[in-house]
């Protein structure tokens, strides 16, 4: 246990303190029996809170000789009644104390109150105090809650105020006067607890308290909002009295604040003054955890237990500042991946049947789909035990930190929350709203970092997959890529094909010739994707070593190298020239042109269609001077229709039968393409899939939160919602993660997870919300792999306010960057003896494609469609300092992610925050960047940016890390850094150094093995 010994000792002989019990007690100790023959020796004992001070003899000022701290113990009467006294009993096992009194009424007194001084004494004192204030009626008078009745053991009937829906209708200060002073004239550190009385209810509701607890209870005042309202100043001063009642130990002064009561003070007042005539609380506090029913009214589908806070703050002009800071949880950290895994394990079914669909292959090929087939079954199956437990999840909408080892909740994001800061200020007209997601990396924790991350086991797995060439077909990640993409296409153009086909034969059963002219003007559209889809040499290829694959191929080779035995040397050397040109041998039976025709059979069914289309409408326009000519006898409407049915129905199967057998043949392809993926290490090819599963729900969960979040702040600006479905929208991820141990597999994880983010597009679609108003708007995923569509719900009257392309379906797009720069000691490290160029590479990287974007966004918009913000700094100017920050390679360049979040900011992109667990490092990071908006965009006063970033982060962080005392760090996982030594020490001598090396290699070896 840590005390200061001075402090405690100034305060045990102390005469201005109140002391609930003090006088004299013989007094022992003893670990077997008490005896009496034992010494005994008188002392002065005060009793304050739970420490009861023992005196070195009978003189109250004789100093301190012992200090008991009455928890855990039992206070009973001894047994002999000889002697009136006490024992003091610890539960730990420690030796007891024997106190002697010098009466039996004494004796008596002693008891009871070392009894009421511990915690579970004041826990009855409180429970006593809530059934008395529950009691009073609206007539009783203020005297009557100080009346002391015996304490009965009740349990506390408090409710909650997140129960409670409501906008804050009222703000009034407390401001703690002439409290009673403690040793050396220092002012008490009061702890301040706020607590409201309906009488209607008959109930108690906790409102508010400070953080730091003091060890004593000092006392408690009560008054009545009407009795505020109603006083001429709105200020009410009501003295603090101790339960007895006995003295006055304070004063409590309650203001009623305005906003925007200092709006006319004259500018020429400085701050200071402002603040000493106007505010008795600057940078005061209004703590809730309420649901928000007003700005968040639209959002609680995704947003929950949103905590707010409310700061005024000075300006440099003194006016003031209504910040108003807002965290809320985000119910898409389960939402999004429960959906995710439903299409994982859709997709592999699907693959599944694709490989069963490809047909026989030679025993080489067969025993590689049976491997295949059975990892990717075992997938499915874990898949199928984590969506279900999913399921059967209840309680918080987020992933604490110490769950980022849990099995279950691997594709659930850490600590998603959004960070949202609202300012106020009328004067200058200067409102404004600043969002920041905040994310842990998105990373495999449970699959563990020792061969490192995503990044490096891609890379490795690659040189796998050519040195493996001899035994599988390689195709470049290109090719695998565009396979991929192939296949996406084929189920994403397929049932349009169809469908469209299917409106152009009702258009033409039904004689309608503008629906006519729509559905086939889609349909060329949609099947010209289509053809294009195939054009590239893969397909062909690919063809021809699934044709290799087929056990017929195989035979047929082998009779012709016996024949070629008994041919001539001349007709070797031609079939190895043949042979050597091709990568892959052609087969004398394999037609390569058959492909080719199939192919462009469905472009050629096409023009049958518009053809037939073009005369049926000349035919059709041609009518009515027919009609005028002939007797209305000879005109038969239905005729007209039966022809334009008749006419298109042959055609568009005919083009139905092309789509399909291009289909089918190009499928089985790209899926023999994929099939090689897994050829060199089967386990390892789909360890890493899965793992790359994990770690992009993780990351399209934050995605999806921050996107949905920003609609809806901007639903109403013309220039941000153009800008959106024009170049797409702009996403800075900004991470803290340090380039040395375990972090440095997260940094690599995470870099991979905000690249793949790039598959991702967002569709805005209407809620249909007539049935029921609780309606869930939740966003919706479809598609697979390499293309997925996020549907997000906007309610009728806010889907109007979209741009009519938006409202078309418009498929809107995300650039995902990212820049990293690590701030904890581990970087350090990394920078001092490790590597660093991870994360020089990742921001070079995203640099490039952050300029992508803005050359884009050049080309296609201009600079109107920005937010106007106060500081008009060019982007150019920007972008050029940070080219220049991110080549000079300094160490810990913070610079970096403050240049990034302004471009980020006037490009109305999203802001991510993230580290470990994204707790203290981003804590500290976005309440830096709060301040800075507040002092650049806002005119926060100079002097109180410290201030005022101390009262933002006086909930987060108490105190700054260290190298032993990491918060992000679990209990039974320390890092790695706290096995070092002080560097400090170490570069004293080259030798240490070397010890320093051997025995954290050493550690590092014992914690892995």
């Amino acid at each position: 246990m840590k005390f200061n010994s001075a402090e405690l000792s100034s305060f045990a002989q102390s005469t201005s303190f109140y002391f609930e019990k003090e006088g004299v007690l013989k007094t022992r100790k003893s670990t077997t029996k008490w005896r009496r023959h034992q010494e005994l020796i008188e002392r002065w004992c005060r009793l304050k809170g739970n420490l009861l001070f023992l005196m070195k003899n009978r003189s109250c000022t004789s100093g301190p000789a012992e200090v008991i701290v009455l928890e855990r113990c039992s206070i009973l009467e001894y047994g002999d009644s000889k002697w009136p006294a006490l024992t003091i009993t610890f539960q730990s096992g420690e030796p007891g104390i024997y106190l002697e009194a010098a009466s039996k009424s004494d004796c008596e007194d002693w008891i009871a109150a070392l009894q009421e001084a511990n915690s579970e004494g004041l826990q009855r004192r409180i429970a006593y105090l809530q059934q008395l204030i529950m009691e009073i009626k609206d007539n009783a008078s203020p005297d009557e809650v100080h009346q002391i009745l015996p304490l009965p053991e009740i349990q506390s009937p408090l409710i909650d105020i997140s129960k409670f829906l409501f906008e804050p209708k009222l703000e009034f200060s407390l401001a703690c006067k002439e409290l009673v002073t403690a040793p050396r004239d220092r002012k008490p550190n009061a702890f301040v607890q706020i607590t409201v009385i309906n009488p209607t209810h008959q109930s108690l509701t906790r409102y508010s308290n400070t953080e730091t607890v003091e060890r004593s209870f000092l006392g408690s005042a009560t008054f009545a909002i009407r009795d505020l309202l109603n006083s001429e100043e709105q200020t009410l001063t009501i003295n603090l009295s101790p339960l007895d009642g006995s003295s006055i130990v304070g004063t409590i002064v309650v203001s009623n604040l305005k906003m925007g009561e200092n709006e006319n003070e004259e500018v020429d007042q400085t701050p200071s003054e402002a603040t000493s005539e106007k505010s008795p609380l600057h940078g005061s506090v209004l703590h809730r955890a309420i649901n928000d029913a007003g700005k968040f009214s639209l959002l609680d589908s995704v947003f929950k237990n949103i905590i707010w806070k409310v700061y005024r703050l000075p300006t440099a002009n003194g006016r003031w500042l209504c910040v108003r800071e807002q965290m809320a949880e985000s119910t898409l950290s389960f939402h999004i991946p429960k959906q995710l895994i439903e299409l994982f394990i859709q997709e592999d079914t699907r693959r599944l049947q694709d490989l069963e669909e490809l047909g026989e292959l030679s025993s080489h090929w067969d025993t590689l789909r049976k491997n295949v087939t059975l990892h990717y079954q075992q997938m499915i199956n874990s898949y199928q035990e984590v969506l279900a437990e999913l399921n059967k999840f209840s309680g918080s909408s987020f992933k604490a930190s110490c769950s980022r080892r849990e099995k279950k909740l691997e594709f659930v994001p850490v600590n998603l929350h959004l960070q949202r800061m609202q300012i106020q200020n009328n004067s200058a007209k200067t409102d404004g709203v600043y969002d920041v997601v905040t994310i842990g990396a998105p990373a495999a924790h449970i699959r563990g970092f020792r061969n490192g991350g995503l990044r490096r086991q891609l890379y490795r797995f690659e040189g796998e997959k050519r040195n493996s060439a001899y035994q599988y077909i390689y195709y470049s990640p290109e090719d695998t890529s565009k396979a991929k993409e192939v296949i996406t296409n084929i189920y994403k153009l397929h049932p349009r094909i169809l469908s469209n086909t299917d409106l152009l034969l009702a258009a033409a059963r039904h004689h309608s010739s503008d629906s006519l002219k729509d559905s086939l003007k889609t349909l060329s559209e949609i099947t010209e994707q289509f053809v294009h889809t195939f054009e590239d040499q893969l397909v062909r290829s690919a063809l021809l070593a699934l044709h290799k694959a087929r056990p017929s191929y195989v035979n047929k080779k082998c009779s012709t190298l016996v024949n070629n035995l008994e041919g001539t040397e001349d007709q070797s050397e031609n079939s190895e020239r043949r042979s050597s040109k091709d990568s892959i041998p052609h087969h004398a039976e394999y037609d390569e042109e058959d492909w080719d025709r199939v192919w462009v059979n469905v472009g050629k069914s096409l023009n049958c269609i518009i053809a037939m289309v073009d005369r049926l409408l000349e035919q059709n326009d041609c009518r009515p001077e027919c009609e005028s000519n002939s007797s209305p006898a000879d005109q038969s409407p239905s005729s007209a229709c039966d022809d334009w049915y008749e006419g298109l129905y042959p055609l568009a199967v005919t083009l139905k039968d092309c789509v399909n057998e291009v289909i089918n043949r190009a499928k089985k392809a790209m899926v023999f393409v994929l099939l090689q993926d897994c050829g060199s290490n089967i386990p390892q090819a789909l360890a890493l899939h899965q793992r790359r599963d994990i770690v992009f729900s993780q990351a399209l969960a934050g995605l999806v939160c921050g996107f949905v979040i920003k609609l809806h702040t901007c639903l109403h600006d013309p220039g941000f919602l153009l800008q959106l479905h024009t170049v797409g929208l702009l996403v800075q991820f900004e991470g803290l993660l340090s380039t040395y141990s375990e972090e440095i597999g997260m940094l690599e994880d995470m870099s991979v997870a905000i690249t793949d983010l790039q598959k991702v597009s967002f569709k805005v679609v209407e809620a249909h919300l007539e049935e029921s108003a609780n309606a869930d708007l939740s966003p919706l995923v479809t598609g697979i792999r390499d293309f997925y569509t996020v549907e997000v719900q906007l309610p009728s009257k806010l889907f109007e306010v979209l741009p009519q392309v938006i409202k078309d379906g418009k498929l809107l797009r995300v650039h995902p960057v990212f820049f990293n720069i690590g701030i904890n000691e581990q970087q350090t490290l990394a920078e001092r003896f490790g590597d660093i160029s991870l994360q020089e590479i990742i921001n070079q990287e995203n640099l490039k494609l952050l300029h992508k974007y803005y050359k884009s966004f050049q080309e296609k918009l201009s600079t109107d469609c920005l937010p106007r913000l106060q500081t008009q700094i060019d982007l150019k100017e920007l972008f050029q300092s940070l080219s220049e920050n991110i080549q000079a390679r300094k160490r810990k360049n913070v610079e970096i992610l403050k240049i990034t979040a302004s471009i980020c900011r006037r490009l109305n992109g999203i802001r991510f925050t993230s580290c470990k667990s994204a707790k203290d490092r981003t804590s500290m990071s976005v309440t830096l960047e709060q301040c800075v908006i507040l002092q650049e965009e806002h005119s926060l006063h100079p002097d109180y940016f410290v201030r005022a970033l101390d009262c933002m982060r006086s909930s987060y962080a108490k105190e700054s890390l260290n190298d032993t005392d990491d918060p992000e760090t679990d209990c039974d996982n320390r890092p790695t850094s706290s096995h070092f030594y002080p560097v400090a020490l170490l570069l004293v001598s080259s030798h240490l150094l070397v010890v320093w090396l051997i025995l954290s290699l050493a550690l590092l070896l014992a914690k892995y093995q």
